[in-house]
């Protein structure tokens, strides 16, 4: 029930079954989301206003579709499910909610919002994915900058990685799995560039 990015190579059949088991989705084109609840207490930067470019990624990822890893050299899509927008999109959006939930800076914004920006955390999506090869888990891990909007220097510069087991065979075990590997990995975001400034 996965749909394959590319040709094939010849998979064997317990591992065959084992994807297709991991995909028992009853509805079609489910639609998932992702959360972050930012650290509660913690460094602030409330004289500083910032902006969140949309992350980058490759193609295989910019979309709207689930990565499943099934080899290092191979990936395919989880079927019959979907995030509710382009995932470098959703990615933005979501620590632009984290920044702003956390209440601890003065301003958050997208490009085009029209702020005095006073930082740029600039992000690169590098990995979001279920790997199956033995365990499964998903992987989420992303490099973040920050820069001095002022005069164009990176202040800091780290990269956020997070996995997380998948309980279960279902599409919404993979997702949920994701959305908990996210949810760590856009927490500390949040806080390393709130201390950094």
């Amino acid at each position: 029930m996965l749909r394959v990015m590319r040709h094939p190579i010849i998979i064997a059949a317990p591992l065959m079954a084992a994807l297709l088991a991991g995909c028992g989705s009853k509805a079609n084109n489910d639609t998932f989301d992702l959360s972050i609840t930012p650290m509660a207490s913690g460094a602030t930067a409330k004289s500083r206003q910032i902006l969140v470019p949309e992350p980058t990624a490759v193609k295989m990822l910019n979309s709207d579709q689930v990565v499943v890893r099934i080899s290092p050299s191979e990936v395919q899509y989880l079927a019959n499910s979907r995030w509710g927008d382009r995932l470098p999109a959703l990615v933005q959006s979501k620590l632009v909610e984290a920044f702003e939930n956390s209440g601890r800076v003065g301003g958050v914004g997208k490009p085009g919002q029209g702020l005095a920006i006073d930082y740029q955390v600039v992000t690169d999506i590098r990995s979001f994915e279920v790997v199956t090869e033995g365990n499964r888990l998903a992987t989420v891990e992303i490099s973040a900058k920050l820069l001095n909007d002022r005069n164009g220097s990176v202040r800091a510069q780290t990269v956020f990685k997070a996995t997380v087991p998948v309980a279960g065979t279902e599409n919404r075990r993979f997702i949920e799995a994701l959305d908990k590997a996210f949810a760590q990995v856009g927490a500390n975001i949040v806080d390393w560039a709130l201390k950094a400034m």
